[in-house]
C-alpha cells in the first residue's frame, strides 16, 4: 500500500538507530546568511518549523523561553501536522505500537501555547505520509480540529496545489505536498496533495503572490544529506518560481541550499517528536529557520535573510523540552555542535 521501495524499508530501523551522516556535502549554505544588500527597511518575518506529533509526549513540552519568544516574534508560522488530531484513535494497535500517528486536541493547543505559538499565526501542512493513519474519519477530523483552533491548513487535493495566505502587506503562495504515503495511492490522491512537478500546476496558481513557496514531505529519513534526485526536485521547483522551500520527513536536520535566489531548507528535523519516545540523541536535533522577506517596492516578496536555529529535543518523563543548543549543557552540547558542524560546515 506504501510506495517505500524495498532498499529504503530495510535501512529505516539501522539508519534510525544511527543517522546517516554520508552523501554529497557540496554546495551548500551555511547556517545563516543575507541573500540581499543593503537590507530591505520593510520585512515580514517567516518561521518553518519541523514534524509536530504526540508520539512522544504525553503531555504538553516544557519550552525554553527564547524558543517561545523566537517563535513569538514571527508574523508567519508553518509547520507540518505529522498525526491526525483524534480523541479515540480508531488503529488501537498500530497507534500503541507507533507505526499510526495520533494526537487529541487538547494535546496540540496545550502544545501550542507552550512553545508561543498564536494559533492564527499558524499555518500547518496535512501533505504527509502519516495524515490518513486513522483512515478518512480522522482524517476530517483533523481538519474539523483546526478549524476549531483557528489554524489555517495547507496540504490537501480541495483547493488547488498552490494556496494563497495574506501575511503583513505580503501575500504568499504555499505549494505543500507530499511524495510518501502509507496507503493506496487512489485513497490518498482524494484527500492528499502529491503533486510535486510544478509544469503540472495551473498557469494561475501563482497569480497575485509575492513569494512562492514550497513545503514538500519528500527525501529518505534518518540521512543529514538529501539524495540526488530531492536536490534536483529543488531545482526545478526553483527553475519554475519557487523562492523557498522548507522540506520535512526526513526527522533530522539537513542543510539549506542556495538557487540562484530561491533558498532551500531540506529538512528542519522534528519539532515535536515523531517516531518513537525513546530516540537516539541525532533524531532528537531539531531547528526553527527563520527567514525575513522584503516588503519594500522593487524587491518586494525576495528572501532577504535567514538563519536556522537549533535546538534539542529532551526527554523529560513523558514529555520533552525543547532547549536551544547553545543552552545544552555537560558533554550532549559538543556531540550536537560537532553533529552540526559535519551537516553545515
Amino acid at each position: 500500500m506504501s510506495n517505500y521501495p524495498l532498499s529504503y524499508k530495510l535501512s529505516w530501523l539501522p539508519r534510525f538507530l544511527k543517522p546517516s551522516v554520508l552523501g554529497d556535502a557540496s554546495g551548500f549554505a551555511p547556517m545563516a546568511g543575507r541573500v540581499m544588500e543593503p537590507q530591505p527597511g520593510q520585512t515580514v518575518r517567516l518561521a518553518f518549523i519541523g514534524d509536530i506529533s504526540a508520539v512522544a509526549n504525553r503531555r504538553a513540552p516544557a519550552c525554553d523561553p527564547a524558543i517561545a519568544v523566537l517563535l513569538g516574534a514571527a508574523d508567519l508560522v508553518i509547520g507540518n501536522c505529522e498525526s491526525p488530531i483524534v480523541e479515540k484513535p480508531s488503529a488501537v494497535l498500530g497507534t500503541k505500537l507507533g507505526t499510526h500517528h495520533a494526537m487529541t486536541e487538547r494535546f496540540l493547543g496545550d502544545a501550542l501555547a507552550a512553545v508561543g505559538i498564536a494559533p492564527e499565526k499558524l499555518v500547518l501542512s496535512l501533505a504527509n505520509n502519516h495524515v490518513l493513519d486513522q483512515g478518512f474519519a480522522g482524517f476530517e477530523a483533523t481538519v474539523a480540529a483546526l478549524q476549531r483552533l483557528g489554524i489555517r491548513t495547507i496540504g490537501t487535493t480541495g483547493n488547488g496545489p498552490v494556496e494563497h495566505v495574506a501575511v503583513g502587506p505580503l501575500m504568499l503562495g504555499l505549494a505543500a505536498f507530499t511524495l510518501w504515503r502509507n496507503a493506496d495511492e487512489a485513497v490518498f490522491a482524494t484527500r492528499v496533495s502529491m503533486e510535486s512537478d510544478p509544469a503540472r500546476w495551473p498557469r494561475d496558481a501563482a497569480s497575485g503572490v509575492d513569494l512562492l513557496c514550497a513545503v514538500p514531505h519528500w527525501d529518505w529519513e534518518f540521512r543529514h544529506f538529501p539524495r540526488a534526485e530531492t536536490r534536483a526536485l529543488a531545482r526545478r521547483l526553483a527553475g519554475h518560481g519557487v523562492g523557498l522551500i522548507a522540506g520535512h520527513h526526513a526527522h533530522v536536520v539537513q542543510p539549506v541550499e542556495r538557487i540562484g535566489e530561491a533558498l532551500v531548507a531540506y529538512g528542519l528535523g522534528d519539532f515535536l517528536g515523531t517516531a518513537f519516545a525513546r530516540q537516539p540523541w541525532p533524531g532528537r536535533i531539531g531547528a526553527i529557520l527563520t527567514v525575513e522577506v522584503s516588503a519594500d517596492a522593487g524587491t518586494r516578496g525576495k528572501v532577504a535573510s535567514y538563519r536556522m536555529h537549533p535546538f534539542m529535543r529532551l526527554r523529560t518523563g513523558d514529555h520533552e523540552r525543547l532547549v536551544p543548543v547553545e543552552g545544552l549543557e555537560g558533554a550532549m552540547r559538543p556531540r550536537v555542535l560537532k553533529r552540526l558542524t559535519a551537516i553545515f560546515g
